[in-house]
């Protein structure tokens, strides 16, 4: 994911692989499990149909699966954040609902505290 998208397109199921224990002072995207896929399965190339495009984000999403850094990774990709590609195990539209939940929410627990504050306030 780290590295820049073209247009070749591999949709492969990719073997399980052990991977050693992190180490804690390395950046977390040294232990991407995707540093060592194929790039083109993360990105889309330019004018991929939809099928295409639903197969290689589920290949990516099966890449991520078996990730030690996913959360890492999607944590990144919302903070950033990053518009394009799958990150974390998800997509570029599903980090958007994501987004927009945490707005709700950010929105709801400061609505529920401004509202607690006033009731303080008046007792």
């Amino acid at each position: 994911m780290l590295q820049p998208p073209h247009s070749s397109l591999q949709v492969a199921a990719v073997p399980a692989q052990r991977v050693p224990a992190r180490d804690q002072d390395a950046p977390w995207h040294t232990e991407a499990v995707c540093r060592r896929d194929e790039a083109g399965l993360f990105f889309a190339p330019s004018k991929e149909p939809t099928a295409a495009r639903l197969s290689r984000e589920e290949a990516a999403k099966r890449v991520c699966a078996r990730c030690p850094v996913m959360v890492e990774c999607r944590e990144h990709a919302l903070l950033q954040p990053e518009p394009y590609g799958v990150w974390g195990g998800l997509t570029a539209a599903e980090r958007r609902v994501v987004l927009a939940r945490r707005r709700r929410r950010d929105m709801e627990l400061k609505k529920a505290a401004r509202t607690t504050s006033r009731i303080a306030q008046a007792g």
